[in-house]
């Protein structure tokens, strides 16, 4: 298939299985890698060939099969029940509550069927379907977004309607229902959101800077004035504002740090450089910067799907031979079905959750319209993979975001060879092209190649190719070996100006988020406090609060409190 190497089913052997489901055998894994390797593999089920099966059959003819979607992760299943008299089977998407504890297979074959799960020198036996029990039944019933099954060792994934402020309802409204619906919310977009979330502070004179944290260092300005200006956190020694290109701990969240800066700070060595990217107007270089930063050897790095997006259909943007309209999306399906996607953080997870934000474009947005890469490959559509489970297609020449099974975290640009290490991912995110790369010669962090191209790129903006606007970006830095991932907000940006931000601070690689408004650059802290049974929010700029709910207690966090319409990353603290 065109992009994809043609040996990847001999390269790739089936991982070492962490469950009790049989592996499948050499000739059905040819099989299955086979049906992957074509152009459109057309379900859920084809897109992941390392997946594992079990079926079950009782002596009253019930049939229950088990699917993992992938062994090596031993995290999502999809449970099969089909009832002796029923006129079509039944399909749920369950979730391990602890992959790294419990082992899931099937038993009672011949006899009762039944869930077996294995871990910690325990073992339970759990049949949730209606001929045993109705535990399923009364699961969907919840309307939960993850309802308990199995005494809390498995839940069931529920679909949800995910929560959505009234701008984005309004913009995807004129986009469905109104001729041209896309070209007005982006004139409205530039003529009266253009620069609506700029800030540009003032700077204090001989103030005392703070703690500066020495393992980051500072970035690479040309001056370092204290400004008045400060993320939503609480900063250890940033009482009388922060000196910009400096790290500030953050107040209960060991482990996190946070700076602030404008572009127009930027050294003249790395801003005046020519070829690498194009020049900041006046606006750009005066508008705050907003960094946090996160040393991932105290944290772990996970990615989830919102209830919407980026969905799995066409994008509306290739054209001609970038789309084919025989099938009913890039990768042959337009749906993730029997599988859930419901935008919240696994309860499971919540006791070590520190951190969130927003993911990349949504599926509309994220494919070429313009330029050679919307002519193959589909047009590029943006790839994703979630719980070791490949969800649409990772396309070689895209930024990604990524995790293996044992943690790995890193960036880069994917590449044909790198397919090697499906069976190992556990997490995955595309979004468009590098804005920073390393250097091939000295490895040192340089602008990517299309950084100053709109369309190329796909960098999106204005309907005129305004390329400026508030923007958030992701990079990847190494000091002294250990490996930092950095978020920054940017109140109004062109790619040009977050990649010469993103060279200041050290970035190895760095890559674009989302853009346009605070709901879509969203990004919060959830500090270590003694009130273990409510989880409060620290936002990186105050206006994403707006995107929380309230109660009646308090505000609900967006992604750990409500499912949501977007996708998200998040951080956990390690055990």
């Amino acid at each position: 298939m065109t992009g994809l190497t043609c040996t990847l089913a001999l390269t790739l052997a089936a991982p070492a299985l962490a469950t009790g489901i049989e592996p499948p055998s050499e000739e059905v894994l040819a099989e299955q890698m086979a049906e992957f390797l074509t152009d459109a593999p057309g379900s859920i089920f084809a897109m992941n060939p390392f997946r594992a099966e079990q079926t079950v059959t009782g002596e009253d003819g019930l049939q229950v099969q088990l699917i993992s979607t992938n062994p090596a992760i031993n995290t999502w299943f999809v449970l099969r029940v089909e009832e002796a008299d029923a006129r079509r089977p039944s399909f749920y998407h369950l979730e391990n509550t602890d992959p790294e504890v419990w082992q899931i297979s099937l038993g009672g074959d011949g006899d009762d069927p039944f869930i077996l799960i294995e871990g910690d020198d325990d073992a339970e036996e759990c049949a949730p379907w209606s001929g045993r029990s109705p535990e399923l039944e009364e699961a969907g019933d919840t309307g939960l977004p993850y309802a308990p099954l199995c005494d809390g060792r498995l839940y069931l994934r529920n679909r949800v309607s995910g929560s959505r402020t009234n701008r984005e309802a309004i913009a995807e409204f004129l986009r469905d229902n109104v001729i041209f619906g896309d070209s007005i919310v982006n004139l409205i977009k530039g003529t009266f959101y253009e620069d609506a979330f700029l800030e540009d502070s003032d700077e204090i004179e001989e103030a005392d800077a703070g703690a500066v944290v020495e393992a980051l260092g500072q970035a690479n300005l040309s001056r370092f004035p204290v400004m008045n200006a400060s993320p939503g956190f609480d900063l250890v020694g940033a009482e009388g504002g922060m000196e910009a290109g400096s790290w500030y701990a953050v107040e209960d969240a060991p482990g996190i740090y946070s700076s602030v800066m404008q572009p127009g700070m930027i050294s003249d060595e790395i801003l005046n450089r020519s070829g690498e990217t194009n020049w900041l107007d006046g606006v750009e270089r005066n508008a705050n910067v907003y960094l946090v930063a996160f040393d991932m050897s105290q944290f772990e790095l996970g990615y989830e799907l919102g209830t919407d997006h980026p969905s799995f259909g066409w994008s509306s943007r290739p054209s001609g031979a970038g789309r084919d309209w025989s099938i009913p999306g890039p990768d042959g399906f337009n749906s993730p079905a029997p599988l859930v996607m419901n935008g919240m953080l696994s309860p499971a997870l919540l006791d070590r959750v520190a951190a969130t934000f927003t993911g990349g474009y949504k599926r509309d947005h994220g494919a070429w319209r313009f330029g050679p890469m919307a002519t193959y490959n589909n047009g590029h559509h943006y790839g994703f993979l979630v719980n070791g489970t490949l969800l649409s297609r990772l396309w070689p020449g895209l930024a990604t975001i990524y995790v293996l099974d044992d943690g790995t975290f890193g960036m880069t640009t994917w590449t044909e060879e790198m397919n090697e290490l499906l069976p190992r991912l556990r997490f995955a995110r595309q979004n468009g092209v590098a804005l920073i790369n390393p250097d091939p010669e000295t490895g040192e962090g340089v602008p990517g190649d299309l950084v100053t191209s709109w369309g190329g790129g796909n960098w999106s903006g204005s309907a005129d190719a305004q390329l400026r606007t508030l923007r958030a970006g992701s990079c990847l830095r190494e000091v002294d070996g250990r490996q930092f991932l950095l978020y920054a907000y940017f109140s109004t940006a062109t790619p040009s100006g977050m990649a010469r931000t993103f060279q200041a601070y050290g970035c190895d690689y760095a890559m674009l988020m989302d853009m346009n408004s605070q709901e879509h650059t969203y990004m919060a802290l959830y500090p270590q406090i003694d009130d273990d049974d409510w989880i409060e929010a620290e936002h990186l700029v105050s206006g994403m609060a707006n995107v929380d709910q309230n109660s009646r207690r308090g505000a609900i966090p967006r992604f750990v409190g409500f499912a949501d319409n977007r996708d998200f990353f998040y951080l956990l603290r390690r055990e």
